[in-house]
């Protein structure tokens, strides 16, 4: 295989990516509509839900099924949610090694809010790693699929936008990336998803998809600090 490019930056995606998490947000979220009479199930979750900002989520919700939700609902599902972190959270499998053997700059851009993804973090144990380059979709005026956060996160890096790499897991993630002029590859590999994931649609084509992180040096050795 071909060597790549070496980006200048890498920016990694947090829920889906990093941490497992994806399947346990939507879980949560649709036991929480359930009990306010909306059934949704995990798919539809993936399609309109996956990696969204929660004001972009409840903002669908409320336009999709006209329900004007209590205003008690956003903290119930958040605490509701991190506790279930607390008990199910893990970290990707590989993610650590990776990080530990990379020789490039790293930053996280993610859709979570800070207080969710600083704990989230903290429980897999990379936030002292990570903490002080993790940009959330707070810091920007649009969300993804919107291109600001990861421009965001590039300037804070000092790094050319078009010398970046994402890893995304979601589509909304994959268009943000590429409206943001960066390439970008798919992770596919958390519960929410697998190696099966049908292939993108035009608008969300990643450069290359990859299933674990124990691969990640397989496909760019480049990548990989020298020992």
């Amino acid at each position: 295989m071909a060597d790549l490019p070496i980006p200048d930056l890498l920016i990694l995606d947090c829920d889906g990516v990093l941490i497992d998490s994806e399947i346990i947000s939507a879980r949560m979220l649709v036991d929480e509509l359930a009990r306010l009479g909306v059934a949704i199930d995990l798919p539809y979750v993936a399609r309109h839900f996956l990696g969204r900002s929660y004001p972009t989520v409840m903002a669908t919700i409320r336009r999709e099924f006209g329900l004007d939700l209590p205003p008690e609902f956003e903290a119930r599902y958040r605490d509701r949610l991190l506790e279930a972190f607390e008990r199910d959270l893990r970290i990707m499998p590989g993610v650590a090694a990776m990080l530990e053997a990379l020789a490039l700059p790293v930053c996280v851009a993610t859709s979570s809010s800070p207080r969710r993804v600083e704990m989230s973090l903290r429980l897999v144990g990379l936030w002292d790693r990570l903490g002080q380059v993790t940009f959330t979709a707070s810091q920007v005026a649009r969300g993804k699929p919107a291109p600001d956060l990861f421009l965001f996160a590039a300037a804070q890096m000092g790094a050319d936008p078009a010398r970046c790499l994402v890893i995304e897991d979601s589509l909304t993630g994959i268009r943000a990336a590429l409206a943001a002029g960066m390439r970008v590859w798919r992770f596919t590999g958390g519960s929410h998803m697998g190696p099966e994931t049908p292939d993108e649609p035009d608008d969300a084509r990643p450069e290359r998809r990859f299933a674990a992180f124990a691969d990640f040096y397989t496909l760019a050795p480049e990548f990989r600090r020298a020992s």
